[in-house]
């Protein structure tokens, strides 16, 4: 079974083109529709959307001193899914819990999204899988 993986360019035309899809007033997908909620929550990133014959093929990194907008959005779709099919378990509760102690779905998320940056960094740096207790218990700490 192939897992959906898609390239750095496939990632940044599907918000591109969502974005211009939802500017336009067409239909989304599930997905897309998903996508379009975080993009309008993010308007420091509608620039790179809108041209993305530039953003495309910029290098986003952190020397730089730029955000990765479609690196953000992707964690953002990813917590997201894990959020809704409360995977690994207990997530689903956890993410409830920190919304609701800040208040706001997108400040959980963004704080959710540094706890995953870093089980991701650590996954890479041992080359190993996500410890998905590891996540958790990071999360926790957050509530």
């Amino acid at each position: 079974m192939a897992l959906f993986n898609p390239t750095r360019d496939q990632v940044r035309q599907f918000f591109c083109d969502t974005w211009q899809k939802s500017q336009n007033h067409q239909v989304l997908t599930p997905l897309e529709l998903i996508a379009s909620d975080w993009m309008q929550l993010h308007p420091e990133f509608h620039d790179a959307l809108n041209h993305p014959e530039k953003s495309l093929q910029e290098d986003y990194t952190p020397e730089r001193g730029n955000t990765n907008p479609f690196l953000h959005l992707s964690m953002h779709l990813s917590i997201s899914e894990q959020i809704s099919i409360n995977q690994p378990p207990g997530i689903q509760a956890i993410a409830h819990q920190l919304s609701e102690k800040l208040g706001s779905e997108h400040e959980a998320q963004h704080r959710i999204m540094d706890s995953l940056g870093q089980v991701l960094w650590q996954a890479q740096r041992n080359g190993a899988g996500i410890d998905a207790e590891d996540y958790l218990e990071a999360l926790r700490k957050l509530i």
